[in-house]
């Protein structure tokens, strides 16, 4: 039989787990990495293997009942109720080209449900961490207190996405339905976009082709900000899914954001 653990406990999991990974991305960062390309032909570094490698150390350390999933390699334990889903860099791309727009993300779901989820900056030193049920906390250098803003009309919000490229033909005319109607659009950013957002900066995310990975962490981390992580028809967001993903930091912009997609 599986016992909870208390949340500080696992809370502090996942940040030592954080700083496992970033002890491994910080040497490499701007260190001109050949990557390399993997059957998506998604890159992948060293440094994606190494931080995934330390983080499943520390997981299995300090609970060795947990399952875990990592981008990189794979599942264990994949019938536990408790387990970790990891990304070690979430923006790969950014990663190789010496931009600070990636991140590390870490969840735990309790069966499909995300409870607690991080998004480590290793790089500017920022961090994230939302609890199901617990206001999100934020640490950086660089300012700002997490909460998204009030931002109720789709023509005054910003919105954002990683790339183009993330758009097959059925997803782009709904996209830009969306950002048609908004004031300003911008590109770039993977995770990092959605800790802006819970930090009052973006008011509107919206991208497609996310594994459980990419986005199990941005959950209570956006949802414990005061903001809304969706599909794109407003429903919760699932294991096995589309793919598409909608944030908003306003609840209000959930319902126009999901009319202007639906078409």
């Amino acid at each position: 039989m599986e016992h909870a653990v208390p949340h500080d406990a696992l809370i502090a999991t996942a940040e030592a787990a954080a700083d496992a990974a970033g002890a491994c991305i910080r040497p490499l960062f701007r260190s001109r990495l050949a990557p390399e390309d993997k059957a998506d032909a998604s890159p992948v570094t060293i440094a994606d293997r190494g931080a995934e490698a330390a983080m499943r150390a520390v997981i299995r350390a300090r609970h060795p009942e947990h399952g875990i999933l990592g981008e990189e390699g794979g599942a264990e334990r994949p019938g536990a109720r408790w387990r970790w889903v990891l990304d070690p860099i979430d923006g790969t791309r950014a990663f190789i080209t010496g931009r600070p727009l990636f991140g590390t993300l870490i969840a735990l779901l309790d069966g499909a449900t995300p409870l607690l989820g991080v998004i480590d900056q290793p790089v500017t030193g920022e961090r994230w961490i939302g609890y199901a049920g617990r206001p999100t906390r934020f640490r950086g250098g660089f300012g700002g207190v997490a909460g998204c803003r009030p931002c109720a009309r789709l023509d005054l919000a910003e919105l954002s996405a990683t790339s183009p490229d993330m758009f097959d033909a059925a997803a782009t005319p709904a996209w830009r339905r969306l950002a048609g109607a908004v004031r300003r659009r911008s590109w770039g950013g993977d995770c990092y976009a959605y800790g802006l957002l819970a930090l009052g900066q973006i008011d509107i995310v919206a991208e497609a082709d996310l594994k459980l990975w990419d986005w199990a962490a941005l959950v209570p981390v956006v949802e414990g900000a005061g903001g809304r992580l969706t599909d794109w028809r407003g429903a919760p967001l699932r294991e096995g899914g589309d793919g598409r993903a909608l944030a908003v930091g306003d609840p209000a912009l959930l319902a126009p954001a999901v009319a202007r997609l639906a078409g």
